[in-house]
């Protein structure tokens, strides 16, 4: 039932930053390719949502409790750069490590994006970037583990 839990948190964090799926998964002793199961299914949980749900969510839930931000700001214009010159393939590339899951597809929509594009793109990235943090964090993980013990000896 503990570990069941664990993987619950870990897939609730990772709908909103994946950074969460590698340490937590870590710390919890689990199986890299299980960490990887678990956070990539979190964040396409939430890019799905976003990705078919967010104009509803943004006229309904965001205009009634968030008051009207800068449209023009430098990082809004950073992304209509990277929009132009990439499209849903690079905001895609960077949902996962600079992003957030929501953000991204947001973005994405927001931009003109297509919904299938976007799910298939999300998706690609998100399993290309999680497998190489979980797999460098649990390999980085045991050789700091291993250094600090040897300093403690």
């Amino acid at each position: 039932m503990e570990e069941v839990l664990t993987i619950i948190t870990i897939y609730l964090l990772c709908m909103f930053k994946i950074i969460f799926g590698p340490t937590m998964g870590y710390a919890a002793g689990l199986h890299p390719l299980v960490t990887v199961i678990i956070t990539v299914s979190g964040m396409m949980t939430t890019v799905l949502i976003f990705t078919f749900f967010g104009e509803r969510l943004r006229n309904t839930v965001l205009k009634k409790y968030m008051k009207p931000k800068k449209i023009f700001t430098a990082k809004n214009r950073r992304f209509v750069k990277i929009w132009r010159k990439y499209g849903e393939l690079g905001i895609s590339f960077l949902t996962p490590i600079l992003l957030s899951p929501p953000g991204g597809s947001i973005i994405a929509i927001a931009l003109g994006g297509s919904r299938k594009k976007t799910v298939v793109y999300m998706l690609l990235w998100s399993v290309v970037w999680t497998t190489i943090i979980t797999y460098s964090f649990y390999y980085a993980g045991d050789e700091i583990r291993e250094f600090l013990g040897a300093r403690k000896s």
